[in-house]
C-alpha cells in the first residue's frame, strides 16, 4: 500500500502535461500499426500462395482470400482513422468536462427527488456518452457488415436483424449496465484506499455469473441454440468427451447462418458442467470426422489446462489493472489535464487511467498473443496424439477456404495482432503433405472480374 502511495504522490505533479502524453500515445500507437498494416499489405498482394498451400488451395480460392484481406486491411486503414479523429476530438475539444456538466445539468432540472449523486450523475453520463460513440460508429458498423462482407458473400443479416441486434445490445447494457457501474463505483466510495481488493473480488464474482447466465438469459436474445440431433457427429463427440473424461453437459448447434457465413465451434461452462455449441455452418460444409477433429483440437485447449491459464492470467490481469487504478484515482493533475478542475469523478478516472495505460496494455496484447499461439500448437499436438492429425488438417483447410482467412502473414504483423498460428505453420506442425487442391471458394463473387475491374474497397 506504502509504495502504491508513494508512486501516486510522484505521479502527480502539478502542470504534468498528462493530455500532450496521451496524445502522443495513441498516435505513436496509430502510427506503428499502420505500419505493420502496410507489411501486411504487401503480403496481400503476392500473386501465389505459399508453397505449403500450393496443392490444397485453388489459385481462385487464393486470389479470392488475397482480396478479401485487402478489403478488409483498406477499410481497417479508414476505420482506424475516423477512430483516431474521434479520439483526438474528444479530447482537444474537452467532450469529456462538457459533457459531464450537460449531464450534471440535466440530472438538476429533470431528475426525481432523491436520485441525485455521483453514481446517478454517472450512469446518464456513462450511457449518453455510449449513445453517442454507438451513433457515431453506424456507418462503420453499417459498411463493414452490408457491403464488406456482402460483397464477399459473407453476410447472411438484413437491415432488420442488424438494427434488432443493435436495440437488444444497447438495452442489454442498461439492464446489466446500471447495476454494475453502480457496485462498481459504491465500492470505490465505501472501502477506501483498498478498493481494488474488494473490486477484484467482485470482478471474479461478475464473471462466474456471467458464464452462468449468458447462455440461459443472453445468447437466445441473438441466436438460437438447438440440441444437436442424433446421429453420427453426435456419438462422435460424446464419444470424444468421455474418452477425455470432458464434462459435458450439453451439445448445442447454433444457428450462425442467420447472419453470417463463417463457421467456428467452442465449448463453455463452469468447471464441472460444460456445453460444446457448433455452427450449423461448420456441420453444413464438413465432414463428421473433421469437425469432431475440431472439437478434439478445442478440447486440447481444456485437456491441457489452457482455458484454466488464461483465466488465471486474466485474474492477474484484473488485479493489477484495479490495483494501478488506485495509484490514478486521486491524481489531480491527470483530472485537470482534461478540463475538470472543480469535481473528479470516479469514472472519468478510469477513462484517463485506462488511456494511460493504453502503451502497457499494448505489451500485454503482444505478450498474450504469442503465448495464444503456443497453445494453440499443443492443442494441434493433442488431436494428432488423438489420431485426428489428417482430419484436423483436412478441417482447418477447409475453415480456411470458407472463411477466407488470411493464407500468409508477415512476421512482424502476426506476432503482434495474430492470436493463433497461420495455415502453413499449423500443417507443417501437423506434418501434412500436399496432395490436391480442394473446394471452390464460397459462392456469390467473381475473383476474376473483381480483379479486372479493380473493385477493391
Amino acid at each position: 500500500m506504502d509504495t502504491l502511495r508513494r508512486l501516486g504522490q510522484y505521479l502527480d505533479q502539478p502542470g504534468f502535461p498528462w493530455k500532450k502524453l496521451i496524445i502522443g500515445f495513441q498516435i505513436t500507437q496509430y502510427l506503428f500499426e499502420g505500419f505493420l498494416s502496410l507489411r501486411q499489405y504487401k503480403i496481400l498482394q503476392q500473386p501465389k500462395p505459399p508453397k505449403t498451400l500450393e496443392g490444397e488451395i485453388k489459385q481462385e480460392t487464393f486470389d479470392k482470400s488475397q482480396a478479401y484481406g485487402r478489403a478488409k486491411a483498406q477499410f481497417g486503414f479508414v476505420s482506424g482513422l475516423y477512430s483516431q479523429a474521434q479520439n483526438f476530438a474528444t479530447i482537444y475539444y474537452d467532450v469529456l468536462p462538457r459533457l459531464w456538466d450537460l449531464t450534471g445539468i440535466w440530472l438538476f432540472r429533470y431528475s426525481p427527488k432523491g436520485f441525485t449523486g455521483e453514481i446517478v450523475h454517472t450512469i446518464i453520463f456513462f450511457f449518453t456518452y455510449n449513445l453517442i460513440t454507438t451513433t457515431i460508429n453506424l456507418p462503420v458498423s453499417y459498411y463493414s457488415t452490408f457491403v464488406l462482407e456482402e460483397e464477399f458473400g459473407f453476410n447472411k443479416s438484413t437491415v432488420k436483424l442488424w438494427a434488432a441486434d443493435l436495440l437488444k445490445g444497447q438495452a442489454l447494457g442498461v439492464a446489466l449496465g446500471v447495476p454494475l457501474l453502480s457496485a462498481f463505483l459504491a465500492i470505490i466510495q465505501k472501502t477506501g484506499n483498498s478498493f481494488f481488493y474488494y473490486l477484484f473480488l467482485f470482478g471474479i464474482a461478475v464473471q462466474l455469473f456471467a458464464i452462468t447466465i449468458y447462455p440461459i438469459a443472453i445468447l437466445p436474445l441473438f441466436n438460437k441454440l438447438s440440441p444437436l440431433e442424433e446421429g453420427a457427429l453426435k456419438t462422435g463427440v460424446e464419444g470424444l468427451a468421455k474418452r477425455l473424461d470432458f464434462p459435458l453437459n450439453n451439445l448445442f448447434v447454433i444457428d450462425g447462418s442467420k447472419r453470417s457465413a463463417h463457421s467456428n465451434a467452442y465449448f463453455y461452462g463452469l468447471p464441472w458442467k460444460k456445453h460444446i455449441v457448433i455452427y450449423d455452418t461448420l456441420i453444413e460444409k464438413s465432414e463428421t470426422e473433421e469437425v469432431v477433429a475440431v472439437l478434439s483440437h478445442e478440447l486440447g485447449h481444456w485437456s491441457l489446462s489452457h482455458t484454466t491459464k488464461l483465466f488465471g492470467i486474466a485474474q492477474f490481469h484484473m488485479f493489477y489493472i484495479f490495483a494501478l487504478f488506485s495509484v490514478f484515482i486521486n491524481n489531480r493533475s491527470l483530472y485537470q489535464s482534461f478540463g475538470f478542475h472543480k469535481e473528479f469523478p470516479i469514472i472519468i478516472g478510469f477513462i484517463l487511467f485506462s488511456e494511460a495505460l493504453a502503451p502497457m496494455d499494448t505489451v500485454v496484447k503482444l505478450l498474450m498473443n504469442i503465448l495464444s499461439r503456443k497453445f494453440e500448437f499443443e492443442a494441434d499436438e493433442f488431436a494428432v496424439r488423438l489420431g485426428y492429425s489428417t482430419e484436423l488438417a483436412k478441417s482447418l483447410i477447409k475453415l480456411q477456404i470458407q472463411n477466407l482467412s488470411t493464407m500468409d502473414a508477415d512476421w512482424m504483423y502476426a506476432s503482434y495482432h495474430f492470436s493463433h498460428p497461420i495455415l502453413p505453420e499449423r500443417l507443417g506442425a501437423l506434418g501434412w503433405s500436399s496432395r490436391e487442391k480442394k473446394a471452390d471458394p464460397p459462392t456469390g463473387y467473381d475473383a476474376k472480374s473483381s480483379v479486372a475491374t479493380g473493385r477493391e474497397l
